[in-house]
């Protein structure tokens, strides 16, 4: 109970007789840009996300380059206290 091929043809014999074979080809081109431009727009916000992500790491790993030990750093005072002391 589906459309037939005869059916496709007839309402496409229709469609070319209403609007002409040029501005069929117009709707087309104007279809296809927009679906170029709506991918381009998808890719762009993916790389805007993946660099901020990779900004997120980078500050992350610097922080944790930087963070050092306190109480560690205090057992080697000791330490050194009293190696001087002794």
């Amino acid at each position: 109970m589906g459309i037939s091929i005869w059916q496709l043809l007839i309402i496409l014999a229709i469609v070319l007789v209403l609007f002409g074979a040029k501005r069929l080809k117009n709707v087309g081109s104007d279809l296809g840009g927009a679906i170029k431009g709506f991918k381009k727009a998808v890719s762009d916000e993916d790389k805007k996300e993946d660099e901020k992500v990779t900004a997120e790491q980078k500050l992350e790993q610097k922080e944790g380059e930087n963070v050092f030990d306190v109480k560690a750093e205090q057992k080697a005072d000791e330490k050194s206290e009293t190696k001087d002391k002794a």
